[in-house]
């Protein structure tokens, strides 16, 4: 297992795997239960998946969905979309995912994640970021598939969810999503530096060296990549793939090098 976790970012609508780019558009990708056993083939660690409509709908879970995946995968699973109680937690574990990622919710109801921390532990629960710029270039917080502006600053909000017992960060990018341009490593820098929560980066993940650098120069703990592992290339056709383990850890291990130096 890769010290750095790398970690396929996949887009549930209904019962569909899809691509956006920015939150917007999206593309067929194919079924989540076959896209899962070629994951299992190629040994990836982890899985996360989000159900990008759920909020924005206020769509209930498709725990069918979820219990075809789970029943299918060999990885550790983690899932969000429109988690609104301890009992759709206990649902979602009790089928076998390992951490749910709660975003648009906790907004109007920051004790979820208190309760889901106190009943699960803190290393169960994901607390998702989506970040996009307004129209005068500043960094606004987003929720509800970057539909909802919040009004709370970014670090503010990240400390506030560290506060009430998140494990981990998920912060997203929205100018970058789906682009290939590589993450926004000034933006998971600037989270990295006033937590005490791993981070794992997300949104524009083109290449390997994209996970090398966000790891070098912002120290997050772990990539979520999307687009790389579901397309073949930029442009080009759907393919479900996985970067080579010894390129990965080249890149990962070359910068943990220079960091030493």
């Amino acid at each position: 297992m890769l010290r750095t976790r790398v970690i396929p970012c996949l887009l549930l609508k209904n019962e569909s795997l899809v691509k956006t780019v920015k939150f917007k558009e999206y593309n067929y990708i194919g079924d989540p239960v076959n896209t899962v056993r070629i994951f299992n083939e190629l040994e990836v660690d982890e899985l996360m998946f989000l159900d990008i409509f759920a909020s924005k709908e206020d769509r209930g879970i498709n725990f069918k969905i979820l219990q075809d995946i789970a029943n299918e995968c060999f990885m550790p699973l983690s899932y969000g979309g429109n988690v609104k109680s301890l009992d759709d937690a206990k649902k979602i574990f009790e089928i076998g995912f390992e951490k749910v990622i709660i975003n648009s919710n906790a907004f109007n109801n920051l004790k979820l994640i208190e309760e889901i921390a106190k009943y699960f532990g803190n290393q169960s629960l994901v607390g998702s970021i989506d970040v996009k710029k307004s129209f005068f270039g500043s960094e606004k917080v987003y929720s509800h598939h970057g539909k909802q502006k919040q009004n709370i600053e970014i670090m503010e909000w990240a400390k506030k969810l560290e506060n009430a017992g998140v494990g981990e960060l998920l912060i997203t990018s929205v100018e970058r999503e789906g682009s290939w341009d590589g993450y926004d490593v000034n933006l998971i820098k600037s989270i990295t530096d006033n937590v005490q929560v791993p981070v794992i980066a997300n949104g524009g993940c083109g290449k390997i060296e994209h996970i090398g650098e966000v790891v070098k120069k912002s120290n997050a703990s772990a990539c979520a990549v999307g687009s790389m592992v579901v397309y073949q290339k930029k442009d080009m056709g759907v393919l479900v793939n996985f970067p080579d383990r010894k390129d990965l850890e080249l890149v990962l291990n070359k910068n943990r090098i220079e960091i030493i130096q």
